[in-house]
């Protein structure tokens, strides 16, 4: 609420004084003064909050360097070794990442719960699966949802199915 208040500093003189159900950003802004012992002050020093202009999870376009989304998994899992360039953040996460892909036989899996195995697809083969499935092949025009449900049943899988099904879903009349 303050955010889109454009509020520059906020003064929170107890977490009972602020109630806010928006999402879990603002309920962990709510929770800091019950978390925070001060003994020498009454208040709490400012916390600089920032509103992005986009959001911070990737949605699916074109890749724009040639190579699939899944490619440094797929090269960490088959080589061991980790891309050049890469900051100790980046290498801990495709470490993290790659503990849920297989690779086998040239192609990179997505291991699933239950033991099943959904085979990655890149930007091209997702955007005719979206086509095909939504035209059709698994009942004709479906919502978003059970869109992306369909794809997932199919055995077939990318990092943004959800919102790009959604997406694809809208621009359909």
């Amino acid at each position: 609420m303050a955010v889109d208040m454009n509020i520059q500093e906020l003064l929170v003189i107890g977490d009972s004084d602020l109630l806010v159900h928006q999402n879990e950003f603002d309920d962990a802004l709510a929770t800091f003064p019950s978390m925070i012992q001060n003994p020498d002050k009454n208040f709490i020093d400012p916390i600089p909050v920032r509103n992005h202009k986009q959001p911070a999870y990737c949605t699916h376009e074109e890749e724009t360097d040639g190579k699939p989304w899944f490619h440094d998994i797929k090269d960490y899992l088959a080589k061991g070794e980790y891309p050049e360039h890469r900051n100790h953040t980046q290498k801990c996460t495709l470490r993290r990442l790659s503990n849920h892909f297989y690779h086998s036989g040239g192609n990179l899996y997505r291991r699933t719960p239950d033991l099943g195995l959904l085979r990655c697809v890149d930007a091209k083969e997702a955007s005719k699966l979206l086509k095909d499935v939504h035209a059709g092949t698994c009942g004709p025009h479906m919502n978003g949802f059970v869109l992306d449900k369909n794809i997932l049943r199919a055995g077939y899988f990318w990092m943004t199915m959800e919102t790009d099904c959604v997406q694809y879903v809208r621009k359909c009349y």
